[in-house]
């Protein structure tokens, strides 16, 4: 990567080079799922796609130099309801904690996730924290708001709650581009009698007598109340962001990086995040901590539709991931996790994405034409890499990934490269496994054929690769770059 890194950041508007803020400690941060129910194939989107740029920014910096934080969201109203109905009893007799009646819930789609996004070929993030495990974190970030003049305490419909205060804040909508007076007069924003503004939002909520909630207590103006609550949703991934990419790493940070507390290299997830999510994400921790900045890099993948629709369960057409694995749901069959995570990728990030059973076809007719193997100690081929350092263009990596397919076939000796650049992508074709006895009988018949060709016996040189073919294996001729002589590789179909 010659000239470097660069990435569409989405605050600025434009594509700027990458530069970390401590080379040695780069930090990435993505929003992840919500765990009340299975992933959709919309969510498997940004999971894919910042996998990709977790794998580049390993290969560039060093895979012991990169932090990425990608939570888990388990404080939900629909998860607590649930616990409470299937755990009230022994959260009121003190004989189980909201948290542990929480994991109970999730546990199922949690681990449902976590094996899903593994057949797509995803790389476990450096952190992986769930939200009902920082609660205490949450707690502080909206005291200290208090205490600086950017949240208040007020009383609703629904009892106490603690706002932010968007007028506090001179920029605020930088990410979005929206104007806070423009926001005022939208008939859209729900106007409550309680906030100071329409666009306040919720930092804490008080759960009623009937509603499982965490206690907490806060001081506004002299006074301290009490509210046994929940956190409002943006607040979770400022206090993670913060504790996992500054607090719990910021010994090990070079003086540079120690002279910008709180801040950190990359956020990520979906268009549909940046307002009014990752906005006041930014709100609260840029006043929290007095910053200009909480990422320097903002990026945003597209949306999905499937089949051309927006994807939607009125529509019939939402689908999660575990169905397209494991079920013939969409297109009347099973697709392998490899095909998924390619068809996902032979889009642009920021482009929208049409997923389609034509698409995934696609993709599979694709992977079918690459080789398997090992790359060795070999790094990614230049084309490769100069692709993906240009604001993650998968699709010109997938082209030239393609083109050094087509040499490895041609030639053997070249697989090595191909596989290497195709593992950066997470798309390099897995070796079946294959006992020692097959192995022998096939390579028998591969060398009979060898043999029959020489003799210029076609007719039984085809058979024997029939009968390979019809048995899954599929042989690859080529020629020894040193003699000259037909060389013959096989591989077991995928």
């Amino acid at each position: 990567m010659a000239g470097g890194l660069k990435l569409y950041n989405t605050l600025t508007r434009d594509k700027v080079d990458f530069e970390p803020i401590d080379p040695d400690n780069v930090r990435l941060y993505v929003c992840g799922p919500t765990v009340y129910d299975f992933a959709h194939i919309g969510n498997a989107r940004p999971v894919i796609v910042f996998d990709v740029l977790y794998r580049l920014l390993r290969h560039t910096y060093g895979a012991d130099k990169v932090t990425y934080v990608r939570n888990i969201t388990d404080v939900d109203d629909k998860i607590n309801a649930r616990a409470l109905r299937d755990f009230g009893g022994q959260i009121a007799d003190g004989s189980m904690s909201l948290n542990e009646a929480i994991r109970a819930v999730t546990g199922k789609t949690e681990s449902q996730f976590h094996e899903d996004v593994a057949s797509l070929g995803c790389l476990k993030p450096t952190v992986e924290p769930r939200a009902t495990d920082n609660i205490p974190q949450m707690i502080t970030i909206i005291q200290r708001l208090l205490d600086m003049g950017h949240a208040y305490v007020a009383s609703g419909s629904e009892g106490h709650e603690v706002l932010f205060s968007t007028a506090s804040m001179a920029d605020y909508g930088m990410l979005s581009k929206r104007k806070l007076e423009d926001q005022q007069a939208g008939a859209r924003v729900a106007v409550e009698n309680h906030k100071m503004n329409p666009a306040d939002f919720v930092l804490w909520k008080q759960s009623a007598d009937t509603e499982p909630g965490w206690p907490a207590s806060f001081t506004f103006e002299k006074t301290t109340t009490p509210i046994y609550g929940r956190p409002g949703w943006h607040i979770e991934c400022s206090a993670m962001a913060d504790r996992y990419l500054w607090e719990e790493i910021k010994d090990r940070l070079s003086p540079k990086a120690k002279s910008k507390p709180h801040q950190f290299d990359i956020h990520g997830g979906g268009l549909d995040l940046i307002f009014p999510h990752h906005e006041n994400e930014i709100a609260q921790s840029c006043c929290a901590f007095d910053n200009d900045l909480m990422a320097t890099v903002w990026m945003h993948n597209g949306f999905l539709q499937v089949e051309g629709r927006k994807m939607s369960k009125s529509e019939g057409n939402f689908v999660t991931i575990n169905e397209l694995l494991a079920t013939e749901k969409f297109g009347g069959r099973k697709w392998p996790g490899e095909v998924l995570r390619l068809a996902m990728l032979m889009t642009h990030y920021r482009e929208p994405i049409d997923f389609s059973v034509k698409r995934l076809e696609e993709a599979e007719r694709l992977l079918a034409k690459w080789p398997a193997g090992d790359a060795g100690d070999l790094a990614p081929d230049a084309s490769v890499l100069e692709a993906l350092a240009d604001d993650l263009n998968t699709v010109a990596a997938i082209q030239a990934v393609h083109a050094l397919a087509q040499a490895a076939n041609a030639d053997p000796s070249k697989l090595p490269l191909f596989v290497a650049s195709a593992a950066l992508l997470g798309v390099a074709p897995k070796k079946a496994e294959v006992s020692d006895d097959l192995s022998a009988a096939v390579q028998a018949l591969v060398d009979m054929r060898l043999e029959m060709l020489k003799a210029k016996n076609f007719a039984e040189a085809d058979r024997i690769r029939d009968e390979l073919a019809a048995k899954g294996i599929q042989l690859k001729d080529g020629k020894d770059k040193e003699t000259g002589e037909r060389i013959t590789t096989w591989e077991v179909k995928r």
